[in-house]
């Protein structure tokens, strides 16, 4: 893993409360995630997508329900810029820099690597979608549809793999759209 351009793990040496420790981390980038809600279909867009680590640890078959995302990885351009290429990308949908609202941002794995990813919202439709996704180069993702009536249940389905910020981010929009507008 030394020559992984993606996380490289290191032995932080520290001092706490004047007693000596060492804690291992991982480097890593940070993310954008993105909250997409079409309102032609009532749904929330989400991807389903294998990942190793969960597949290794979890010993199911390691797909995970999740926001559309990406890493922070282009040099020169803005977190949202990014989270634009990822919503073109993986979900099909052209959206342009204003359509996206922040949300907010949080930490990701406090105790190996505590990096940030930056929650956004957008809202799409018909006219948005270009292409069906499903990611670029040998990227496998499913570009899904959750009805909105559904959503509350699926989320707190303990069954079901899913991301702190596909949760985080239903979540959020049920508290900011009460009457569902």
């Amino acid at each position: 893993m030394q020559d992984s351009k993606y996380i490289k793990p290191l032995r932080l040496k520290y001092t706490e409360n004047g007693i000596p420790k060492q804690w291992d981390i991982i480097k890593s980038m940070d993310s954008v995630c993105i909250l997409l809600f079409d309102i032609s279909k009532e749904a929330f867009v989400l991807v389903r997508q294998f990942r190793p680590a969960v597949f290794y640890n979890s010993q199911k078959d390691g797909y995970t329900y999740e926001l559309c995302a990406g890493l922070v990885d282009k040099e020169g351009k803005s977190l949202e810029e990014i989270a634009r290429e990822e919503v073109l990308e993986e979900c099909g949908y052209d959206i342009s820099l204003q359509e996206l609202q922040k949300i907010g941002e949080f930490l990701n794995a406090t105790g190996a690597n505590g990096n940030v990813q930056h929650l956004y919202f957008a809202q799409v439709s018909d006219k948005n979608k270009v292409n069906q996704g499903g990611g670029i180069d040998d990227e496998c993702l499913e570009v899904l549809y959750l009805p909105k009536n559904l959503a509350l249940n699926f989320i707190f389905d303990q069954e079901i793999p899913k991301t702190t910020s596909l949760f985080l981010g239903i979540q959020w929009y049920f508290y900011n759209f009460k009457d569902g507008e």
